[in-house]
C-alpha cells in the first residue's frame, strides 16, 4: 500500500482499527480476527455497528476552545478574522507550508472507505426464527445514508483542497498498483451533485418530533449540501478566478481547475432555490421566540443555538460543548471574576475586526451611523435599547441585538452572578492578563447563559452542534439572485428576513437606493453573512470562495495586523485603545489547504495543490 490510500484502507471502525495485512477484511479485538465482510454483513448488529461508524466524519462544530482539535472539528473561527485564543500557538501566524499545516481532512477517506464497503456488502438478512433481522425497508434507509455521506464527505474534502480524487470503489489494499491522480473540479462536483439529487428522491422529510435523529441526513440535508457545493462551483476560486490554479494539472497533463463559466451562477441559483422552496413548503422557518405577546429577538437569537428547532437543516447531536470550570467552550469562555474567578480565564478571544462588522441598532454599519461613538462612556439615556448600562464605553452602546449575544466587552455583567468583569489591568485585582481574553473581548455567542460555577447552577448543557440553518440560504439565496438578476427585488427581500429576526431595521426601508446595484447589494450580502453566521465555522471558506482573503480594504483580509484593545494599558482610558494583538502570514496558496505532505511523496500520480 502506497500512500493514503492509508487513509482508505485502514479505516478506524466502529469495531477498531482494520488492519493492513492480508485479511484487510478483518476487524477489531470486539470481533475475531477471523471474521470476514460476509460474517459481519451476516449479523445485523455488525451491520449497524459498521453502519453507524459512517457517520463518525460529521464535523463537531462544538469543538473550537482548544488546540488539540482537527480539521473535522472548528479549527476555522481562530484560522480566519473571528477569533484569537490565548496562549495557542496559531498556524495562521505564518502562510502553510507543506509541514506547517494541521486541520487536515484527508482522513475523510477513511470514512468513505466505510461507506463503499457497506454499500458493497450489506444485504437484507431474514428474520428465519431469530428475534433480530435487517428487512429490505431499512436496508435501503441504511443505504442511502451512507451514500449520503460518502457524496457529503467528498463534498467537506473539496471544500478544503479542491479537487480530489473520487472514491466509489472498494480498493483492493494488496494491489501493487494503488494509486490515484486527482479528479478535476468538474468532475467532482458533478459526482457530488448528482450523488446528492439521487438521495434526495430517497431521503425522508426532517422529523422535528425525534431529537434522537437529528443527525440523520434529510432531504433537506442533501437539498443544503448540494446548494452549497453548486456555490462553491460558480464562486471565483473553481470558476477560474484563481489564475495559480488553472495552470495545475495532473501528471497526464489533464487540467483540474476549469476557465470561468458565467453559466455556473445559473445551476447553483436553481440548487439554492430548491432549499427555499422546500423550506418555505412548512419544512424548515427562522427560530423566533416571544416574551409575553411581543416577539423578543434576544431571546430568539440565543434560544436558536441552544435547543433544536425548526430552523435548523443539519447538526452533530453527539457534542459536549464543556463545562465550567474549565472544559471546553462553556468552561474556557468564562472570564477571571465570574464565579468567584475560580479557574476562569477568558481563552476564546473575539477580534476588534469581528466587533466592527455587527451594526448598530439603526441597521448600518459603524462607519455609516451616526449612533457610532469611541469616545468617552455613556451617560444615562444614551443607550436606547436598554441593553447596556451607564459607564460603557460608547463603542459598545446602542449597538444591534447580535452583537450583544456574541461579543462580551469590558465593563459588562456576567449573565450569572451579575459580576462586573474587567479587562483591564486597574480592573478586578484578580485579573491577570496571560489568563484573559487576548483581545478585550470574549467570543459570547453560543456560550451557555446557564451554566455557572456556584450552587446548584447546572454546570453543563447539552445544545446541538448546528452545521447549516435556514438563515445561512437566506443570504446564499440573496447572493447568488444578484450574481444573476441584480433587479430581482427578492435580493433585498431575503436579506430582510434575516435582519428582521435579528431585531434590526431593514434595508429595504434604511437602504432603498441600493435596490439593482450589484456591487452595493454584494457587499450588503457579504456583511449580513458576516454577522449573522459569526464563529459558525463558514466564514473561513466564504472569504477563500470569494477570493478577497488579500483585499486591502480589510473586509476579508486574512493577512496582516489583527486588533484588540490594549490588554497592557495602566489606565482604563489608554485600554480603550486599538492595539495590535498580532501579525498574520498570508500567501495566495492559502485559498486551498494543501494536500498531505506523505501522500504526495509517496505517490506517481497525485499532485500538489498551487504555491506549495
Amino acid at each position: 500500500m502506497k500512500y493514503i490510500f492509508h487513509s482508505l484502507i485502514i479505516a478506524a471502525t466502529a469495531f477498531g482499527t482494520v488492519s493492513c495485512n492480508k485479511s484487510y477484511l478483518d476487524v477489531s479485538k470486539e470481533l475475531a480476527e477471523d471474521r470476514d465482510m460476509q460474517k459481519i454483513f451476516s449479523t445485523p448488529a455488525d451491520v449497524r455497528k459498521w453502519h453507524r461508524n459512517i457517520y463518525a466524519g460529521i464535523p463537531n462544530l462544538a469543538n473550537y476552545s482548544r488546540n488539540d482539535i482537527t480539521g473535522l472539528d472548528n479549527p476555522w473561527l481562530r484560522m480566519t478574522d473571528e477569533v484569537k485564543l490565548r496562549q495557542v500557538t496559531e498556524y495562521n501566524l505564518a502562510p502553510y507550508t507543506l509541514s506547517h499545516s494541521t486541520w487536515s481532512r484527508w482522513a475523510l477517506y477513511q470514512y468513505i472507505r466505510q461507506a463503499n464497503i457497506f454499500l458493497a456488502n450489506a444485504v437484507e438478512i431474514p428474520a428465519s426464527g431469530l428475534a433480530d433481522f435487517v428487512d429490505a425497508a431499512e436496508l435501503a434507509e441504511l443505504k442511502v445514508q451512507a451514500r449520503f455521506l460518502r457524496a457529503y464527505y467528498h463534498y467537506l474534502l473539496f471544500e478544503l483542497y479542491g479537487p480530489v480524487t473520487i472514491m466509489t470503489d472498494v480498493a483492493d489494499p494488496n494491489s501493487k498498483n494503488l494509486d490515484y491522480a486527482r479528479n478535476s473540479v468538474d468532475e467532482v462536483v458533478n459526482f457530488v451533485y448528482d450523488e446528492l439529487t439521487a438521495c434526495i428522491a430517497e431521503l425522508k422529510d426532517p422529523d422535528l418530533t425525534k431529537q434522537e435523529l437529528l443527525a440523520l441526513p434529510t432531504k433537506g440535508t442533501a437539498l443544503a449540501i448540494r446548494a452549497r457545493l453548486m456555490m462553491y462551483a460558480a464562486s471565483p476560486l473553481f470558476n477560474g478566478g484563481y489564475s495559480e490554479a488553472l495552470a495545475v494539472t495532473n501528471k497526464d497533463g489533464k487540467r483540474l481547475f476549469p476557465d470561468a463559466d458565467p453559466a455556473k451562477w445559473d445551476k447553483a441559483l436553481e440548487a439554492v432555490k430548491a432549499v427555499i422552496d422546500y423550506a418555505e413548503s412548512g419544512h424548515y422557518a427562522l427560530h423566533r421566540e416571544m416574551t409575553g405577546t411581543a416577539y423578543d429577538p434576544d431571546k430568539s437569537l440565543y434560544e436558536l443555538h441552544m435547543k433544536y428547532n425548526k430552523e435548523i437543516i443539519f447538526a452533530r447531536s453527539d457534542v459536549n460543548w464543556g463545562s465550567v470550570p474549565t472544559v471546553g467552550v462553556d468552561g474556557w469562555s468564562v472570564p477571571r471574576g465570574a464565579r468567584g474567578g475560580s479557574n476562569a480565564t477568558g481563552y476564546i478571544a473575539a477580534t476588534q475586526e469581528l466587533v466592527d462588522a455587527f451594526f448598530m441598532n439603526d441597521g448600518l454599519p459603524i462607519d455609516e451611523s451616526p449612533k457610532y461613538s469611541e469616545t468617552g462612556m455613556s451617560e444615562a439615556g444614551d443607550d436606547v435599547t436598554g441593553r447596556t448600562t451607564p459607564g460603557t464605553f460608547r463603542m459598545y452602546v446602542n449597538r444591534e441585538p447580535r452583537f450583544y449575544q456574541a461579543i462580551f466587552y469590558n465593563g459588562r455583567r456576567w449573565h450569572v452572578g451579575n459580576e462586573e468583569i474587567w479587562f483591564n489591568k486597574d480592573g478586578n485585582s484578580d485579573n491577570r492578563v496571560q489568563d484573559h481574553a487576548r483581545t478585550g473581548y470574549i467570543f459570547y455567542k453560543k456560550l451557555s447563559k446557564r451554566v455557572y460555577n456556584q450552587g446548584s447552577h447546572p454546570k453543563s448543557e447539552y445544545r446541538p452542534g448546528i452545521i447549516h440553518r435556514l438563515a445561512e440560504f437566506y443570504l446564499l439565496y440573496a447572493e447568488v439572485l444578484n450574481e444573476v438578476r441584480p433587479s430581482d427585488p427578492n435580493i433585498i427581500t431575503y436579506i430582510d428576513k434575516v435582519r428582521e429576526r435579528a431585531g434590526i431595521p431593514l434595508l429595504a426601508d434604511i437602504k432603498p437606493q441600493i435596490r439593482g446595484n450589484q456591487v452595493a447589494q454584494r457587499e450588503a450580502v457579504r456583511a449580513e453573512m458576516r454577522v449573522e453566521l459569526a464563529g459558525e465555522g463558514q466564514r473561513y471558506f466564504d472569504v477563500r470562495r470569494w477570493m478577497i482573503a488579500e483585499n486591502p480594504s480589510g473586509k476579508g483580509a486574512q493577512g496582516g495586523p489583527y486588533y484588540g484593545m490594549d490588554m497592557n494599558a495602566p489606565t482604563l482610558e489608554g485600554f480603550y485603545k486599538r492595539t495590535v494583538i498580532e501579525n498574520r502570514g498570508w500567501t495566495r496558496a492559502m485559498y486551498l489547504y494543501p494536500i498531505p505532505l506523505n501522500d504526495i511523496q509517496n505517490s506517481r500520480l497525485l499532485v500538489q495543490n498551487p504555491g506549495y
